[in-house]
């Protein structure tokens, strides 16, 4: 994997650990931050885990399996598309969450990507679920507006700039 793009984020929340790990495996709050999805699983080394819509349509955008379990500390998942076959296998997320007093530091490590643009995607992405999952842990709501639809908004107006017609 070494040789392959990885991102790596760092958040401060106000919160506990145990918050913090709450927030990241129950499926309804999932759902409050990352807006349109929940994560589904019962977290425990070797189960899957599927990022489902909240739509009612049931389906399911990515998959993986549970790596690595340790309450509240560090758990660590694979994710890839469903029947999706990636040439270096799927990517691998970890989450590490660290006290310090009333605070906690969250680092989320994203590696194995597959390739320029998919490290593009999660550099926009996680970002926006993390400043979503971080308000509302601080404050009891998530944030006003899809911080993800600003990346939406800027992308298009580069490509339009970039657009020869």
């Amino acid at each position: 994997m070494a040789d392959r793009p990885a991102f790596v984020y760092v958040t401060f929340i106000q919160a506990t650990p145990e918050r913090v790990w709450h927030a990241l495996t129950d499926a309804d709050v999932t759902a409050e931050y990352w807006a349109e999805h929940c994560n589904v699983s019962d977290w425990q080394v070797g189960s899957a885990w599927e990022h489902r819509r909240t739509d009612g349509s049931g389906i399911v955008d990515l998959v993986g399996t549970v790596l690595e379990t340790l309450p509240p500390k560090r758990l660590v998942i694979t994710r890839a598309g469903p029947n999706e076959e990636r040439p270096g296998g799927p990517g691998r997320i970890t989450f590490d969450i660290e006290p310090h007093g009333d605070i906690v530091r969250l680092t989320v490590t994203h590696e194995n990507l597959t390739d320029h643009d998919e490290h593009v995607s999660v550099s926009a992405g996680w970002p926006s679920v993390l400043a979503n999952l971080k308000t509302l842990l601080e404050t009891g709501h998530v944030l006003p507006q899809g911080p993800w639809e600003m990346y939406a908004e800027m992308r298009a107006a580069r490509m339009a700039l970039n657009d020869p017609k």
